[in-house]
């Protein structure tokens, strides 16, 4: 009841006993985790592979700013970027 109220939600009576049970389930299952036997696995520090975006950073040469906002429908060349519609009331 208190994490709906911190959500703003508003529940009845069935919904709460729901939410209550299926969060009890989540934490449960939790706990199964938790007690998983994991000697001798070694600790990861990524779950993914790594991929070709993964490369180092390097400096290399772009496009120079005007030349790249020359062709832009409404940009601020003196403020260095690009006017973008809002899309966010």
């Amino acid at each position: 009841m208190a994490i709906a109220a911190l959500a703003h939600l508003e529940l009845d009576a069935p919904e709460i006993d729901l939410f209550a049970r299926q969060l009890g389930d989540i934490l449960k299952y939790a706990d199964a985790v938790q007690q998983v036997d994991t000697t001798g696995i070694l600790p990861t520090a990524s779950l993914v592979s790594l991929h070709a975006a993964d490369r180092p950073d390097a400096i290399r040469p772009s496009l120079d700013r005007d030349e790249a906002l020359c062709s832009a429908p409404d940009a601020a060349v003196d403020a260095g970027f690009f006017k973008v519609p809002r899309v966010i009331g």
